[in-house]
């Protein structure tokens, strides 16, 4: 192996090193397929939230892919102040789907878009103007919040499981033998499957229990009728409706949804560079998050954010090469602009996506125990995460104790408990004070029992 090569070979380990197109696509190409499952998935449930036909899901998923290797460029190659120039991949958020499936209920899909374009402004501006209020967001507010997204979520995987509750033949025997296979494929595949091959166990999964929906004769190919081989997604595919609830209530989530971000940037500074973010790199992350998701919404799809699987996948893989991960993010691109590509998604029946949502949700939830766990058990912390998500959760599985309040504030937070997680944990932050912890003599009990 001459020099040359061997250097590389070793620039893919470097955030700015040159690598040859045919050793960066594969290293490319891992990462999309790391993410491309979860990049659909929110689609596909909303979508059949707002009941959405087969071709305006697919539709959708092609925008989908086109905004996210866009997104991931912008990322990767900042304009201006409008990205971060980390290796961070771009994807539609699951954050968004529990308020999404609310809202898209209530007004239809054009009422998503219409909240998603006004709060990806917001948060695009924010993220501009992030340091004057970045201190706000305390590590313990952004894990107890990514906690409380994946409890949220959970009853979405339990609903796709069963093939979806505004279908007749919801948790029928095929959904259920579905949905267990889909669950237990991911599961051996995980057990079974070797180094960084571990990240596609959802797509396996996924395949199996495809392949088993085709044999059961379950998989509507109804989106397939008059595709074309290939066209450029639309501009305001559908019409974009405005009304104050919405937009709030989006507004509030694209917050939650900045505190996820300002995590993802961060862990991905720590395990992939072996250093602190820095100010800027936060500030273009954000902003980049908030107007790639106006974008989005032009093109018709969902708010458009930062991929923590992804961020796991540079943690363990330690490949940060921008040029890599460009390679993948044109391939998304390329995606999109073949709209059988999408068409084929869309025909996945819903309990074979809820057996993979399932996995991926829980896994949520225990990437937020583990963001408690790192904050600390102190007293201080202690209190605001676990008022919070009782407040948050407890609350909101009765909508009922919001009636004194105003439409606009029970459309918002009633059934949304991320939203009321959130602020809770924000107020808490704010007015309790720094020194409020455990005494000293409890701290001396627990490092005994090696509870810290």
């Amino acid at each position: 192996m001459d020099n040359n090569q061997s250097s590389s070979i070793e620039n893919i380990y470097n955030l700015n090193g040159k690598v040859p197109v045919l050793k960066a696509i594969p290293f490319g190409l891992q990462h999309i397929l790391a993410m491309f499952v979860a990049n659909i998935a929110p689609i596909l449930i909303v979508a059949g939230a707002c009941n959405l036909g087969a071709k305006d899901t697919a539709m959708i998923i092609q925008s989908a892919m086109m905004i996210a290797g866009i997104g991931t460029l912008i990322q990767l190659f900042p304009l201006w102040r409008v990205g971060s120039g980390l290796p961070i991949v771009m994807g539609i958020s699951f954050t968004f789907v529990s308020i999404a499936c609310v809202i898209g209920a209530q007004y239809g899909y054009g009422a998503i878009l219409g909240a998603v374009l006004i709060g990806g402004v917001v948060e695009g501006i924010l993220g501009l103007l992030s340091k004057y209020w970045i201190k706000l967001v305390a590590p313990i507010l952004a894990a107890t919040v990514v906690t409380a997204i994946g409890f949220s979520l959970l009853v979405v995987g339990a609903d796709s499981f069963g093939g979806g509750a505004s279908n007749k033949d919801f948790g029928s025997v095929e959904n259920w033998i579905l949905g267990t296979v889909t669950l237990l494929s991911c599961i051996i595949f995980n057990i079974f499957a070797k180094s960084y091959f571990k990240q596609l166990s959802v797509l396996f999964g996924l395949i199996v229990g495809y392949i088993v929906a085709l044999c059961m004769g379950v998989v509507d190919f109804s989106a397939l009728s008059d595709i074309n081989l290939i066209a450029f997604p639309h501009l305001l595919p559908f019409k974009m409706e405005f009304h104050p609830d919405a937009i709030l209530a989006f507004v509030m989530i694209f917050l939650v949804s900045a505190t996820e971000t300002i995590g993802d940037t961060s862990a991905l500074a720590s395990s992939g560079l072996g250093r602190d973010v820095t100010h800027s790199e936060t500030a273009g992350s954000l902003a980049c998050d908030g107007f790639v998701s106006a974008l989005s919404s032009i093109f018709g799809c969902m708010p458009i954010t930062s991929f923590s699987q992804n961020v796991g996948l540079v943690a363990m893989t330690k490949v940060v090469n921008r040029f890599v991960i460009a390679t993948g993010a044109v391939i998304m691109i390329l995606a999109g602009i073949f709209p059988a590509f999408g068409a084929i998604l869309a025909t996945l029946p819903s309990a074979v996506l809820g057996g993979c949502t399932i996995m991926m949700f829980g896994t949520i939830v225990i990437s937020g125990l583990q963001m408690i766990g790192k904050c600390g058990f102190s007293q201080r912390n202690i209190t605001i995460s676990a008022l919070a998500l009782s407040i948050g959760l407890g609350f909101t599985q009765l909508p009922e104790l919001f009636a004194i309040f105003p439409q606009i504030i029970r459309s918002v937070f009633a059934e949304n408990c991320v939203a009321v997680v959130f602020i809770t944990a924000i107020i808490l932050n704010l007015v309790l004070p720094k020194e409020y912890d455990v005494l000293p003599e409890a701290v001396d009990v627990l490092e005994k029992n090696n509870f810290f």
